[in-house]
C-alpha cells in the first residue's frame, strides 16, 4: 500500500496525511517482458583482496645504478656512440641487444632506440636528459626482453617524440611515441615528455608501471593504451593531453586483464574520450586526480527537468517530450564515451581525491561501485555516479555540484559517508541496471485522466505500471539532495535503517520527494523531505514516527521547525528550493504522539503516524 499525501485542502496551509490505496497493475506486456531480459554478460570475479605487494616488485623502485658498470650510449644529432658491441648503432638507429644497465644522453633529430634482447634479459634504460624524436616511428622502441626498466636520472629533462607518421618497420603495428610490447616499468626522479601529435603518446603489450617521476604525455590518440594493466605507485606524476582516452588498458583476449591499480601518485587528464578507462576492474587506494573529459559538464547532453509534467512528457526513457523529441538518456552507442573513470567490471575507490569534470558518467561502471573513503569534486553531463548492478557507499566526502542523476545503479547501499549532492533530475535512482536513467514503474509509469492523478486528490491514476527489482538502503552516513526530478526514485524498495537524510525537491511536474512501486519503510535515522504535493508518496511502513504534511506553496529557505509536547526542537529545516510538501520522521518522533510544526509564521500541531 502507498500513502499519498493528500492535497484536497491545499488551499489551507496544513493537511493531514490521507492515506489511499495504489494498486499496480501489470498494464504494458511489453515491458513487463523486456524488464526480465537479461542482456548482460557474466563478470570475472574480481580480487580485490591484492596489495602493493601483490602489484609492485622491489625492482620496480629501484632506481639506483653504478656509472661504472653501465654501457653509455651518446646521441649526436644524426648519429651515436656507445661503450659496449652490446649496442648496435646504424645510423640513427640504437639497438640494445643484452641485459645490462644502459645510460642515454643527447639528442636524436631523426632516430630511435631499439631493445632487441634475449626474452629472458631485464634490463635498465637510464635517460640522462635525451631529447629523441622518430619522423616515422617510435623513438623508443620495446621489441624482446623479459622486461625494461625505464629510469629517469634525478633532475633531467628529457623528451621522446614522434614527428607526426607511423611508417611499419616490420609486422607490430607501432603507433606511439614511446611502444613496448614487453613489461615496461618507468621510474627515477626525472622528468619526461612525450610527444605523439599522430597516434598513442605510450603504449605497451603487457604491463606498464609507474613507481616515480614525471611525466607529461600529449597524443592524438589515447595518451597511455596498455594490454594488461596500469599500476601507478610512488610519488608518480602523470599529466596527460589526449585525443581520444587519457588512460585506456584493455586486453580483449583475457577479461581479467586490462586493470589498473592506483596506489599513490597524482594523475591529471584532459581527454576528448574517457579519462580512464578499463576493460577489467579499476582500484584506487589513494592519490589524487584531476580529470577534464570530453570538454567537461557542460557539454552533457542531458536535459534537466524542468520539462516535467503533463501526459507523456514525464522525460523517461520510452516517453516522447515535447515536440516530439526522444529522451537524450537513452545512450548513442555510436557517440565517443566522455566518462571519467569508467571499468567494464567493478570499481574499489578506498581512498585519495577526486576533481572529475565530466561530459557524461564522472564514474561508472558496468557491474559495480565501491567507495570505502576518499574526496570527491564531481561535475557531470550525465551521472555523477553510475553502476549497472550496485552502488556502495561506506565512507568518504563525496560532492557533487552538477549532474543529471546524483547516483544510479540497480541497487544502491548507502552505509557512511558524507554526500551532497546537485542533480537536474533524481538525485538518487534505482534504476534497474541500465544506463538510461530507470524504466517507467511506479509512480513513472502511471498515467491517469489529469496528469497521472485520478479523479480525487489522493486518487493513484488507472494506466499502468512496471515494477522492477532495484533497491535503495541507507543506513548510515549524511545525505544532502537537492535534485529538479525525484529526491529518491527506488523503482523497487526503499529501505531507510540510519543516517542523517535530506531531501531538497522542486514543485513543478510530476516530481515527488519519494517514488518507490513497491515499498518504502524507515525504521532508524533522520529523514527531512521537501518537494511538490501532486504525485507526493510518504513511506509505506515505519517503526518510528511520521509525519507527512501538504502546506501550500512555500518560498525557499522557509524555516521547517518541528517541536515535541516540552518544546524542545527536534528538526529544524530551511530548504533551498520552493515546497508544498514537507516529509519528517526520526527515533525521536514516536508514532501516536502529538507535535508542533511550524513553517514559516504558521504553526499547527499533528499526530505522528
Amino acid at each position: 500500500m502507498k500513502k499519498i499525501i493528500s492535497v484536497l485542502l491545499i488551499l489551507s496551509l496544513f493537511c493531514c496525511l490521507f492515506t489511499g490505496c495504489g494498486k499496480s497493475t501489470t498494464g504494458n506486456n511489453v515491458v513487463d517482458n523486456l524488464s526480465n531480459i537479461d542482456t548482460t554478460a557474466d563478470p570475472v570475479d574480481v580480487d580485490f583482496s591484492k596489495t602493493y605487494e601483490d602489484m609492485f616488485t622491489a625492482r620496480d623502485t629501484k632506481t639506483d645504478y653504478a656509472n661504472d658498470q653501465s654501457v653509455t650510449i651518446n646521441l649526436n644529432g644524426s648519429s651515436a656512440t656507445a661503450s659496449s658491441d652490446s649496442v648496435k648503432i646504424s645510423g640513427s638507429t640504437v639497438t640494445i641487444t643484452q641485459e645490462a644497465t644502459y645510460i642515454i644522453s643527447g639528442t636524436l633529430t631523426d632516430g630511435m632506440i631499439i631493445v632487441n634482447a634475449p626474452d629472458t634479459a631485464k634490463l635498465q634504460i637510464i635517460l640522462n636528459g635525451v631529447d629523441i624524436t622518430s619522423n616515422t616511428c617510435a623513438a623508443i622502441y620495446v621489441l624482446e626482453a623479459d622486461k625494461v626498466f625505464l629510469t629517469l636520472a634525478d633532475s633531467t629533462q628529457n623528451t621522446i617524440a614522434n614527428g607526426g607518421s607511423f611508417t611499419a618497420i616490420d609486422e607490430n603495428n607501432i603507433d606511439a611515441a614511446l611502444f613496448s610490447k614487453q613489461d615496461l616499468t618507468l621510474n627515477g626522479s626525472g622528468a619526461l615528455t612525450v610527444n605523439s601529435p599522430a597516434g598513442h603518446g605510450i603504449v605497451c603489450k603487457d604491463d606498464l608501471v609507474f613507481t616515480g617521476g614525471s611525466y607529461t604525455v600529449n597524443s592524438s590518440s589515447h595518451g597511455l593504451d596498455v594490454n594488461d594493466s596500469v599500476r601507478v605507485a610512488g610519488d608518480t606524476t602523470i599529466n596527460v593531453d589526449a585525443g581520444k582516452d587519457g588512460i585506456h588498458c584493455e586486453n580483449s583476449d583475457d577479461a581479467s586483464l586490462g586493470f589498473i591499480y592506483m596506489s599513490n601518485g597524482t594523475i591529471k587528464i584532459e581527454a576528448e574520450g574517457d579519462g580512464i578507462s578499463a576493460g577489467s576492474y579499476i582500484q584506487i587506494e589513494d592519490g589524487s586526480l584531476d580529470l577534464l573529459v570530453g570538454g567537461g559538464s557542460v557539454n552533457g547532453t542531458k536535459e534537466s527537468s524542468d520539462n516535467f509534467g503533463g501526459f507523456m512528457g514525464g522525460g523517461r526513457p520510452g516517453q516522447m517530450r515535447p515536440n516530439n523529441t526522444q529522451s537524450s538518456t537513452v545512450t548513442d552507442e555510436s557517440s565517443t564515451s566522455m566518462k571519467g573513470i569508467k571499468a567494464a567490471n567493478s570499481i574499489l575507490v578506498s581512498g585519495g581525491s577526486f576533481n572529475i569534470d565530466s561530459a557524461d558518467d564522472a564514474v561508472h561502471s558496468d557491474v559495480s561501485v565501491t567507495i570505502n573513503g576518499g574526496l570527491f569534486e564531481i561535475a557531470s553531463g550525465d551521472d555523477a555516479i553510475h553502476a549497472e548492478e550496485t552502488l556502495t557507499l561506506t565512507a568518504g566526502e563525496i560532492n557533487i555540484t552538477k549532474s543529471y542523476e546524483g547516483l544510479e545503479a540497480l541497487n544502491i547501499d548507502i552505509k557512511g559517508g558524507d554526500i551532497k549532492l546537485v542533480a537536474s533530475d533524481d538525485g538518487l535512482n534505482a534504476a534497474g541496471g541500465t544506463d538510461q536513467s530507470g524504466i517507467t514503474g511506479g509512480r513513472d509509469g502511471m498515467f491517469g485522466t489529469k496528469g497521472g492523478m485520478g479523479d480525487r486528490p489522493g486518487d493513484m491514476g488507472g494506466g499502468m505500471s512496471s515494477s522492477s527489482n532495484g533497491s535503495i538502503v541507507i543506513s548510515g552516513g549524511k545525505l544532502h539532495i537537492n535534485s529538479s526530478g525525484d529526491g529518491i526514485d527506488a523503482n523497487g524498495t526503499l529501505a531507510i535503517s540510519g543516517g542523517y537524510t535530506v531531501v531538497v525537491g522542486p514543485t513543478q511536474g510530476d516530481t515527488a520527494t519519494l517514488d518507490y512501486d513497491k515499498s518504502a519503510t524507515i525504521s532508524g535515522g533522520t529523514f527531512i523531505g521537501t518537494g511538490a504535493s501532486g504525485m507526493a508518496q510518504s513511506f509505506s511502513d515505519s517503526s518510528q514516527g511520521v509525519i507527512a504534511l501538504s502546506v501550500g506553496n512555500c518560498s525557499a529557505n522557509t524555516q521547517i521547525i518541528l517541536k515535541d509536547k516540552k518544546k524542545n526542537t527536534l528538526i529544524s529545516h530551511q530548504p533551498e528550493l520552493n515546497f508544498a510538501v514537507v516529509i519528517l520522521s526520526s527515533p525521536e518522533i514516536v508514532k501516536g504522539e502529538t507535535y508542533s510544526i511550524t513553517v514559516g509564521t504558521e504553526t499547527g500541531e499533528f499526530e505522528a503516524s
